[in-house]
């Protein structure tokens, strides 16, 4: 039996049906993390009794700055996922970069933006 070059039409839709579900998602937690960061929401310290003040906005200091750093993580997820769908228009998908064999489909599930194999990963 010969090893399959690359996956077929149906997979690839599979994949492509997966990975716009994981983006419109990671699109939507992008969007409330850039909402915390320039406090949109409107619920920061001005309605907050003075004696808690203090202590909120330290806490709101923290939550920003962690809501930045989940916010970009967060927009490279997204990018990641956009590159993804072209490697699916393209039909290179699923094919390790590495190694050029098909990645496994479960990895494909967990992580549909990977580009490498387990056995690729592992070594490095």
């Amino acid at each position: 039996m010969t090893e399959k070059k690359r996956y077929t039409d149906e997979e690839l839709q599979e994949f492509k049906d997966l990975i716009k579900a994981k983006l419109e998602k990671a699109k939507k937690d992008y969007v409330t993390l850039k909402e915390v960061i320039s406090n949109s929401s409107g619920n920061d310290t001005q309605d907050t009794s003075p004696t808690f003040k203090v202590l909120e906005e330290g806490a709101s200091v923290l939550s920003k700055e962690e809501a930045g750093r989940l916010a970009e993580r967060q927009a490279k997820f997204i990018s990641h996922l956009e590159l993804a769908l072209v490697r699916i228009q393209n039909k290179t998908y699923g094919i390790c970069r590495e190694t050029g064999s098909l990645i496994a489909k479960e990895r494909l599930r967990a992580v549909p933006h990977a580009t490498l194999s387990i056995e690729a990963k592992n070594k490095q």
